[in-house]
């Protein structure tokens, strides 16, 4: 870089750096991490997405100046059509950036994107996009544009976009666990909702209702991003398009862990666009691999997480794992200073109670999920 780019570099990085340490919610942290790099990278549009590390799928969305009512369009080019600089594709870089000018050789035209969305219906020309990684997996996504007559995104932006790449998805990996889930209302059971092939809500129970407010949506209106992501994440690997699972954790704004699942109906007139989603309470294993990951854990420190969890002492997991019991204590004070705690009970808690403890005491079902309550 030169040097004007390095000192705009690191005072980018120092903003970022400040935002990631204050530990705030992921609400807060999103915000202010777009406002910041609006400041570094100027665009006309933009949106930062929190996504599933699992699977890439979108969990949340921080936009500006974009509208909702375009949300399958954007979800349909993203999982059903192959195209340049598909974030499935961007997160394998060394660098996880890409310019649509640069990456088609100043022939943008040849994005379906670009030729069917961004020109016609954003009245944008010029798109930057990066996924942010952190520890291995993507946490958070960038799409920011800037319109037809403006400058393009450069090579210089770009870099500078890469170089705070991973202090934004550690930042967006921390604040995943920054806050508790609230006194929510007790488990509903499976919520099932029927999206049909315009994208729009052809069928959903009194439980699917509740649902999907609780992740800011309502019937009549568009569905939120991460539904709709789902759905064209389903259709194109029934398709064969694709190999990511149609499935994905979401954290509800009240702090609960959701697991959404979705599948095309068989033998609908509409192709197969018919799609059933159920959403559901998270299970324990679903919220410990999450939150063991947005920890940053090995995967030694999860298997020994995993027995911790389930009450093992120290000798019992050195056992198990054909460890000693020094070496169970030395990973138990790294998984500690990781997750901010100082002893088991702690890591429990931040682990496992901060979204359980509501209902400890309830009936479990088999597969480990608390039993719906009584209505």
């Amino acid at each position: 870089m030169a040097s004007m780019s390095a000192a705009r570099a690191e005072r980018l990085q120092r903003s970022l750096s400040s935002l990631a340490r204050a530990g705030g919610p992921l609400d807060s942290f999103a915000w202010d991490a777009l406002d910041v790099l609006g400041g570094a990278v100027p665009h006309d549009l933009g949106c930062l997405a929190m996504t599933d590390p699992a699977t890439g799928l979108v969990t949340r969305t921080f936009k500006v100046g974009l509208p909702d009512h375009l949300d399958s369009e954007v979800a349909r080019f993203e999982y059903e059509v192959d195209d340049v600089n598909l974030f499935r594709d961007l997160v394998h870089r060394p660098c996880p950036v890409g310019v649509l000018d640069l990456d088609t050789g100043g022939r943008p035209e040849r994005s379906a994107r670009w030729r069917e969305l961004l020109v016609p219906q954003f009245g944008q020309a010029h798109e930057l996009r990066s996924v942010f990684r952190s520890g291995g997996a993507g946490w958070g996504l960038l799409a920011v544009f800037r319109p037809s007559g403006a400058t393009g995104f450069s090579p210089d932006e770009a870099a500078l976009v890469g170089h705070v790449a991973t202090l934004i998805g550690g930042g967006l990996r921390a604040a995943l666990v920054a806050s508790t889930a609230s006194d929510a209302e007790s488990s509903t059971g499976p919520a099932v909702l029927v999206v049909g092939a315009d994208d729009r809500l052809a069928q959903l129970t009194a439980a699917g209702e509740r649902r999907l407010a609780e992740l800011g949506g309502a019937p009549g209106s568009v569905l939120p991003l991460p539904l709709l992501s789902v759905v064209a994440a389903a259709r194109a690997f029934a398709a064969g398009r694709s190999a990511v699972p149609p499935r994905l954790r979401v954290r509800a704004p009240s702090g609960q862990f959701l697991v959404v699942h979705a599948a095309p109906l068989a033998g609908t007139t509409a192709g197969g666009r018919d799609v059933v989603l159920t959403v559901e309470e998270a299970c324990p294993p679903d919220v410990v691999s999450l939150v063991a990951a947005a920890f940053g854990l090995t995967e030694r420190e999860c298997d020994i997480v995993t027995h911790a969890l389930r009450g093992a002492d120290t000798q019992e997991i050195a056992r198990r794992l054909y460890l000693s019991p020094y070496t169970v204590q030395d990973h138990l004070k790294s998984i500690f200073d990781k997750s901010g705690v100082r002893s088991r009970r702690e890591l429990v808690s931040r682990i496992f109670l901060d979204q359980y403890a509501p209902r400890l005491g309830s009936a479990l079902t088999p597969s480990g999920c608390f039993r719906p309550a009584p209505r």
